[in-house]
């Protein structure tokens, strides 16, 4: 299928887990027939036993409930916590798990990296925010700092349509959804409340995100923000930025300062003499780990998701997105982003970029190399046939523990 936009929706930020987390389980508590939610991390701290809760009770009270757990990045839940969601009835995933290797967890690439929440086919949640306690402000120095939406409307029946096709027991879904091409629109001429639901797979949507990145870029007029967390594109988004900014675009570009893993500073700072002696503004956000993938161009244009714009995202995770045409939500995150920029973080000036020694010389020449080949190189890599690995309910009640049976799901778009 293409992607599409829709008009007539209703699109609401929210920021951090501290508004995330409330309203994904208020909307669970109202559900009335069909809860499905996929996520990388879920972990068996406050946030995600109060989940489990939501869920329990949801499932509990008759609703059918489908969870999508990411193999890697979910690996550490117990039996227990398991158990008891599917002996009320939830159909309980992990997207393609392996078996650790010397303690180690394997198989790091070709990740399931979305986060999508979909109420009864008619509410969703798309964004950033995993199910984890360091997703609360509260949490401490190394709460992180991250985006999501609230979407109702049109939008909300092919987020509804993808998350069913990819779920086995729903090939009539599938069909459904297969059989739809809609050929996607330019919308040159945004209206208001404009969505457009985009991801990232391994077959007919392997660059659909960048492209739309790109495209933004190549159209800006005034001014874009792009705020990443994990941020090393390939060569192609960091020449289109340097483009926007060399015709009169201000491009102000937010990267982690105070990051989760220091790899992603020292990779971000091989960019930084390019980027910015090109005219791009770079800053380093300092308060805490930001964990955000959301960007805004002029006063209509904006997006939030899961993709990061780094190898992994861009070129092996399975990804989703929301696209946004809509002057008030664009206001409502350039407000947020330029209050983090002015209030929390340190432009990137001669200090902070890298020396021009030979040394430096040669590793930006192998980064940008790299960077230019690398959707090349990662073809190479296996794009094997995931497996959904169904966790079945117990047998009897008083059962405390369950075999994980995993059975293949070869007709799943991953």
């Amino acid at each position: 299928m293409k992607p599409a936009w829709r008009d007539g929706n209703r699109i609401e930020l929210l920021e951090n887990g501290d508004e995330f987390f409330p309203a994904v389980f208020e909307a669970i508590g109202e559900a009335k027939d069909k809860v499905i939610l996929e996520t990388f991390i879920w972990f068996e701290d406050d946030v995600g036993k109060a989940l489990h809760r939501a869920i329990l009770d949801a499932a509990q009270r008759g609703v059918s409930v489908e969870v999508l757990l990411d193999g890697y990045g979910s690996p550490d839940l117990s039996d227990e916590f398991v158990t008891q969601l599917t002996a009320a009835g939830v159909k309980f995933r992990y997207y393609d798990p392996r078996p650790p290797l010397l303690g180690m967890r394997t198989n790091v690439f070709r990740r399931m990296h979305r986060k999508i929440v979909v109420i009864d086919g008619e509410l969703a949640f798309v964004g950033g925010i995993n199910y984890s306690a360091e997703h609360m402000s509260d949490y401490g120095p190394e709460a992180k700092q991250d985006y999501a939406v609230r979407v109702q409307g049109p939008v909300v029946q092919d987020i509804y349509a993808f998350v069913l096709s990819n779920l086995p027991g729903h090939e009539e879904a599938r069909r459904w959804w297969s059989r739809r091409r809609h050929q996607a629109q330019d919308n040159s001429t945004p209206g208001e409340a404009q969505a457009l639901f985009v991801w990232r797979d391994n077959g007919e949507h392997r660059d659909d995100i960048e492209r739309y990145y790109l495209k933004m870029l190549a159209n800006a007029k005034q001014e874009v923000i792009i705020a990443n967390a994990y941020f090393f594109p390939g060569y192609r988004l960091l020449h289109a930025m340097r483009n926007a900014a060399r015709r009169g675009v201000r491009v102000k570009l937010v990267v982690q300062g105070e990051p989760d893993m220091p790899i992603v500073k020292v990779g971000a700072r091989l960019l930084y003499n390019y980027l910015v002696k090109g005219g791009v503004e770079v800053y380093e956000y300092l308060r805490r780990p930001l964990h955000g993938k959301v960007a805004l161009m002029d006063d209509h244009w904006a997006t939030v998701g899961s993709s990061n714009l780094d190898p992994l995202s861009l070129s092996l995770n399975l990804e989703a997105n929301l696209i946004i045409h809509d002057r008030a939500f664009n206001q409502t995150l350039r407000d947020n982003l330029t209050r983090l920029i002015e209030e929390d973080c340190q432009q990137v000036d001669e200090t902070l970029m890298p020396k021009r020694t030979w040394w430096n010389l040669g590793k930006s020449v192998i980064v940008f190399h790299f960077l230019r080949h690398f959707p090349a190189l990662v073809g190479w890599l296996p794009a094997h046939t995931p497996r959904l690995s169904l966790v079945e309910p117990p047998v009897q009640p008083e059962m405390e523990t369950q075999d994980r049976v995993e059975t293949d799901n070869p007709g799943a778009k991953f």
